[in-house]
């Protein structure tokens, strides 16, 4: 047997580099020193690098639980107001929210993930002995670089999930943006691809997209002025008109799939030159107030025909004076 006294010696003579009981006690035990320095090792700092790899799995969970919550919440529909069928509009909102949601969530948990996983990725390169601070410093210069040449690219990028979240617009929205009005065809993080009604598509990034206009959110408005002459009945041609948007209403084609409520006169509008406007409105489904106000325009221009209330048009009155001082001698 080896004398403990030559045991201790040895012992302190394997363990130089580390003042562990581990590595005593394992050096004792199996006389290697290799054995007994990977013991220590596997005790000390690979223990906390086995500590940091779980808790960077722990928080990569937590976050990940707090976003599909967060995402849920969002999903959730806004009937901010359904109108006349909840159940459609609800569904259809749902719908909406649902799509709005998932992508948020894929934005989300990236961003996340790739986080989390390099913050512990570098605790862990720590543990192993290797020198950060070069690496800090050398990713702290790109960064600094990549900043001041992408800031655009991060405004857009930021810009890109405050629309989803505030569900500003979706895919399918017609939208006025500034620079015209079209379809929204494609939504990214980065920019929105939309769609003009002469079928021209503009690539527009989510930053420059200051304010706009939605008409397709859970309901819209036709809205139209009737122009009658100022010598007929006001309060017959109210009622016809009144009439035409009934009888639009009650019509299964518009008043179920279409419309919903009764279209109604709001009154007199404006005494024009050539005529008195009578404002009509209507509420609609979302994206089709513009095909209703053409349908009432029609309906309303033939119930007067039926009536016999013309329309309106120009009149000028020309007043020729004869020269009251003619020349002569």
């Amino acid at each position: 047997m080896i004398p403990l006294a030559q045991q201790a010696g040895s012992s302190t003579a394997a363990c130089a580099d580390s003042t562990s009981f581990v590595c005593d006690t394992v050096y004792q035990w199996t006389g290697n020193e290799a054995v007994a320095g990977i013991a220590a090792w596997l005790l000390g700092r690979g223990l906390v690098l086995a500590l940091i790899l779980v808790g960077g799995w722990l928080v990569s969970r937590a976050v990940k639980r707090a976003i599909e919550h967060f995402t849920e919440r969002i999903g959730r529909p806004d009937l901010r107001d359904v109108g006349r069928d909840p159940a459609a509009n609800e569904e259809a909102e749902t719908v909406r929210a649902k799509a709005r949601a998932e992508t948020l969530a894929v934005v989300l948990r990236s961003v996340a993930q790739t986080t989390i996983w390099a913050l512990t990725a570098l605790l862990a390169l720590g543990q192993l002995n290797i020198n950060l601070g070069p690496l800090l410093a050398g990713a702290g210069v790109v960064g600094i670089a990549i900043g001041f040449g992408a800031q655009s690219v991060v405004r857009d990028f930021l810009a890109g999930i405050f629309l989803m979240v505030e569900d500003i617009y979706s895919v399918g929205d017609d939208i006025d943006f500034g620079r015209g009005r079209g379809t929204v065809e494609k939504i990214s993080l980065r920019s929105t691809s939309i769609r003009t009604r002469q079928g021209t598509v503009w690539n527009v990034p989510n930053g420059k997209l200051d304010f706009v206009a939605n008409y397709s959110q859970l309901w819209a408005r036709a809205q139209i002025d009737v122009e009658v002459p100022y010598d007929c009945d006001l309060r017959e041609a109210m009622e016809v008109i009144r009439q035409a948007g009934q009888d639009m209403w009650e019509d299964p084609e518009w008043g179920e799939d279409e419309l919903s409520e009764p279209p109604e006169v709001k009154g007199v509008q404006n005494l024009a030159e050539s005529g008195i406007f009578i404002r009509v409105r209507a509420k609609t489904r979302p994206s089709v107030q513009w095909r209703t106000e053409r349908e009432l325009r029609l309906r309303i221009k033939e119930a007067l025909d039926a009536a016999g209330i013309e329309m309106p048009f120009p009149h000028r009155t020309v007043i020729i004076r004869g020269d009251e001082h003619h020349g002569g001698s």
